[in-house]
């Protein structure tokens, strides 16, 4: 679904379409290990969902540009065995099928610089391709490429809505479209299928970029194929 002009939802990516760009956020390989320490006893499926959801996208979309936005490891205070194995594999599936991968830190990758060095990729603050900025979204960046662009991509709040129907309530993941200054902004949830994500409507934000009225956002859930449910204000009043 495209919702923006050449902007495109492919699952729980984003797809430039003149640029051939696919931006994926919040990952966060290693988690399956890290609540396994908790006391958590999970299958690991993690890489083997990622290669085959990515596979779908590669498929239908022609990608030279892989830009992974934050938040591709998950431990925060080390590297665990499976971080640097996963990742590797996952970095090196993806190299497979484009020209260029591109890693901007997230929150989460404060320890990230080994595992891409290893790959001779390099861990950046944010991307700049054309008119769009892609950036994680816990810190705000204003530079000459900040101010030049029309369009933010963030990820890291791992934005979700949640719907009722009688008693029951559902958190999908799901895109957010509005507004950040005088530039167009879209939230992209976590492309990690253990990570349910954050209620947008009841929840804060921890982020600078979503610390608004959202009322006016347009929302976008992905599940099965993707949904527009209109904006903000209109699914909290139902």
């Amino acid at each position: 679904m495209e919702i923006i002009s050449n902007v495109t939802i492919a699952e729980q990516s984003l797809y430039l379409a003149k640029e051939k760009t696919l931006v994926i956020s919040d990952m966060h390989i290693g988690m399956e290990e890290a609540m396994q320490k908790k006391g958590f006893l999970l299958p690991r499926f993690q890489l083997k969902d990622f290669e085959e959801r990515l596979n779908r996208i590669f498929l239908n979309h022609a990608v030279d540009i892989a830009v992974f936005n934050g938040d591709l490891k998950h431990e925060f205070g080390s590297i665990s065995a499976t971080e640097w194995r996963n990742i590797t594999s996952m970095l090196e599936f993806v190299g497979k099928h484009v020209k260029e991968i591109i890693i901007i830190k997230g929150n989460h990758d404060i320890l990230l610089e080994p595992i891409a060095k290893k790959l001779n990729l390099k861990a950046r603050d944010y991307y700049k391709i054309n008119d769009y900025f892609i950036c994680h979204g816990n810190k705000l960046i204003e530079n000459s490429d900040f101010g030049d662009s029309r369009v933010l991509i963030i990820g890291n709040e791992h934005a979700a809505i949640s719907l009722r129907k009688g008693g029951r309530k559902e958190l999908y993941k799901c895109f957010l479209l509005g507004n950040f200054k005088d530039k167009r902004l879209i939230a992209m949830p976590s492309f990690n299928l253990m990570t349910e994500g954050t209620d947008i409507l009841q929840q804060e934000f921890i982020g600078p970029f979503l610390k608004q009225d959202l009322g006016n956002f347009d929302v976008y859930i992905s599940s099965d194929k993707i949904y527009h449910f209109g904006k903000v204000r209109n699914v909290e009043a139902l």
